[in-house]
């Protein structure tokens, strides 16, 4: 049960943010050689949905 949960966890801290900065440097490679098209739209894209690169930050007053 705990190995489960450290398995989980080590999926979620390692892999995907490493899956979002690999869709993001695809997508600016692809988008540097051929322009902007829907495949590096949808890249970025989830990349973002996977890890957003800026923080929001929260005011309180």
């Amino acid at each position: 049960m705990i190995q489960k949960r450290i398995g989980q966890w080590a999926v979620m801290a390692v892999a995907v943010p490493l899956a979002a900065a690999g869709a993001r440097r695809l997508s600016h490679t692809l988008e540097a050689r051929r322009g902007p098209t829907g495949v590096s739209r949808v890249l970025s894209k989830g990349a973002d949905l996977l890890r957003p690169q800026r923080a929001k930050r929260r005011r309180f007053w």
